[in-house]
């Protein structure tokens, strides 16, 4: 890959500090990467598993860097660095650090632009590997970068003419104003905004992507970071925290999209039952309305099978069957029931009355003809009694 080709991509990123041990103490614990010795004086590399993503430096001592607070400077890419510096000063920025070769490692130069921000450019030497140079989307890379500035029009203005860069879509932010996302060569690279307060200066903040934004936000803050904001959801699904260093150096961390949703369900184990589990934890407001959408869509389409139609319909019909089969079946029942159970009733009662009437009549007769038998027993066994007596 030719120079020509790297032109304008975010290749690099140095942390300049006061305190370089506590620095890599501090980063080590926040985000995922360690630090490793770069084969010069007073520089260490930041390292990303096997990949090179920064360094690490101390504040020259001395002069007029002493009033210099410790930042980090984002490195884009350029094919002629000295061209790109006179055509910075054109457009109306400023040369901090005239352009400089690094022995075996390139030139590059030190600027701010018009509005104040600090950037360096950078050209690999010619026999750099050729992947470029790109921004690192994996765990530990920098994948995002904003530049908060006085003027978002003009500073866009400038980097476009200075890198190519293209002018993407614009997010209404409210009170916030205008938030300006950037892209290079058809992808979004960086966001542009201004600033609320007028005594903070224009500068580059550079994202670095981490698998657990809540984590490496406690880990910062055990570790003596100032928060500046944050965790909080981000339109487009990640989760980021704003932070200062023990040492006062600003940077922030993300987390990509969908991880925050599996968060819990991991936690909780799977061992759970189903009605533990968020039917659509990952689901956005937007996807949520969606959804409402495709089943209006799908309640007004023809159905695939027209079974499921049928079935409702065949209920719908036999309810009101059964109601008036039941209605006409009591009111038959109970028309012709009374008329065949009352006389029956009266029947039976009048044919009690009859029987307790014969009843009496035939059982009065019976006791007193048993009396009077009974009477006559009596009398008989008296006189033989008599009888024999004599």
């Amino acid at each position: 890959m030719s120079n020509a080709d790297i032109r304008g991509r975010f290749v690099w990123h140095e942390l300049m500090t006061t305190d370089t041990d506590a620095a890599a103490a501090f980063y080590s614990k926040v985000v995922p990467w360690k630090t490793q010795d770069s084969g010069m004086p007073s520089y260490t590399l930041w390292m990303a598993g096997k990949t090179q993503v920064g360094g690490l430096t101390g504040l020259p001592p001395g002069g007029a860097d002493t009033s210099t607070p410790p930042h980090w400077i984002v490195y884009v890419a350029t094919e002629n660095v000295d061209a790109t510096v006179a055509e910075a000063e054109r457009l109306g920025g400023k040369v901090l650090k005239s352009a400089t070769d690094i022995p075996n490692m390139g030139r590059y130069a030190v600027l701010a632009d018009p509005q104040g921000a600090t950037f360096a450019v950078y050209t690999p030497p010619d026999n750099a590997p050729e992947d470029g140079g790109s921004l690192s989307t994996g765990s530990g890379g920098f994948s995002w970068h904003e530049l908060a500035t006085t003027d978002y029009n003009a500073a866009l203005d400038f980097y476009i003419e200075l890198f190519g860069w293209e002018k993407g879509d614009a997010h209404d932010m409210g009170a916030m104003g205008t938030y300006q996302l950037v892209n290079h060569e058809g992808a979004q690279v960086a966001g542009i905004y201004n600033l609320q307060a007028p005594s903070t200066p224009a500068h580059w903040l550079s994202y670095v992507q981490v698998p657990d934004v809540t984590k490496a936000t406690n880990a910062a803050k055990a570790a003596g970071a100032r928060i500046l904001n944050g965790p909080m959801e981000v339109p487009g699904g990640s989760w980021i925290t704003m932070m200062m260093d023990p040492q006062g150096g600003a940077f922030a961390v993300v987390e990509p999209p969908g991880a925050k949703a599996e968060k819990p369900a991991a936690k909780r184990g799977r061992g759970k039952a189903k009605a533990d589990e968020p039917v659509e934890a990952s689901q956005t407001e937007a996807a949520v309305a969606a959804n409402a959408d495709n089943a209006s869509e799908t309640a007004d389409a023809e159905p695939v099978s027209k079974a499921p139609r049928k079935s409702p319909k065949k209920k719908a019909k036999k309810a009101p069957a059964k109601k008036a089969a039941k209605k006409a079946a009591g009111k038959a029942a109970a028309k012709k029931a009374p008329a065949k159970k009352a006389p029956a009733k009266k029947a039976a009662k009048k044919a009690a009355k009859k029987a307790a009437k014969k009843a009496p009549a035939k059982k009065a007769p019976a006791k007193k003809a048993a009396k009077k038998a009974a009477k006559k027993v009596a009398k008989k066994a008296a006189k033989r009694g008599k009888a024999k007596r004599r």
